[in-house]
């Protein structure tokens, strides 16, 4: 997810690198996740953050990420040139924290690379082309191109890449949903019973998780409505479509696309 051997020691790729744009995403990247998006010193979330200097440059800090935090435009200008004793002197358990996290690795993103080569060669044995790239990279990628951030796009703007061509396309999404349940009774968060499941899970040969196409000639439901169904013990079905769910519709006008396989499918504009 991030290159870490890179933030650390700059100069495996030359000075280029080091003083690039791309180098700022890598460690704004890491930053962010290793301190939780909000501000070392006062724990403000969701405001603009800084880079910020533990031991400050004037004072002989350098730029490696274990001299980095992050901090809100105030705190960063409150602390100055100031040794981060004193300006913590009053938070000591603060204090004891930020030290001991700038040292510290950043778990994630040291188990994913520890896992990714495994990862990578197995994708190669596939034959289809594979290429890598870090999350500082393929945001730097996306802010370049003016794409916004999906799951699918992030795809799309990994490694190396100079331009994006119809990117404005609907994407499948995939959620794991299971196959059901073995708890037969809904409880509260008490612990009491609240209602009961259907003994059997099939209903007239459908089951929940089905993708069906429902064919309604008339009524307040007249249409044809593609789907996940929800079934009911006496026939009466929830569709859940692309635009909202279809309540009540019956049994007789379903007719089966694709079993449930435990995951749900829509279609999602950009």
């Amino acid at each position: 997810r991030f290159d870490l051997q890179q933030m650390q020691n700059p100069e495996i790729s030359g000075v280029a690198y080091q003083q690039g744009e791309l180098a700022g995403y890598e460690v704004r990247e890491y930053l962010l996740a290793k301190c939780g998006r909000q501000c070392a010193y006062c724990d403000t979330p969701n405001v603009p953050l800084q880079v910020e200097h533990i031991v400050a440059r004037a004072n002989g800090g350098s730029d490696r990420v274990s001299n980095l935090t992050l901090a809100c435009e105030c705190c960063n200008n409150k602390k100055g040139k100031k040794r981060i004793e004193d300006f913590l002197k009053k938070d000591p358990a603060r204090l004891a924290r930020i030290l001991k996290q700038a040292k510290a690795p950043l778990h994630d993103a040291a188990a994913v690379n520890s896992t990714r080569w495994g990862l990578l060669n197995t994708l190669k044995q596939t034959q289809l082309p594979v290429e890598t790239g870090s999350g500082g990279l393929t945001k730097f990628n996306r802010y370049r191109m003016g794409i916004p951030k999906t799951h699918a796009l992030d795809a799309v703007c990994v490694g190396q890449v100079s331009a994006v061509d119809e990117w404005r396309r609907p994407t499948l999404e995939l959620k794991c949903m299971g196959r059901g349940s073995y708890q037969r009774t809904r409880v509260t968060a008490q612990g009491f019973p609240r209602g009961y499941l259907m003994r059997q899970k099939q209903v007239f040969g459908f089951q929940t998780g089905d993708l069906v196409k429902a064919t309604v000639p008339t009524g307040k439901r007249q249409g044809v409505h593609t789907g996940r169904v929800a079934v009911r013990a006496k026939g009466s079905f929830n569709i859940q479509t692309a635009t909202g769910v279809i309540q009540g519709v019956a049994h007789r006008h379903c007719q089966m696309r694709q079993r449930n396989d435990g995951y749900s499918y829509r279609t999602v504009g950009i």
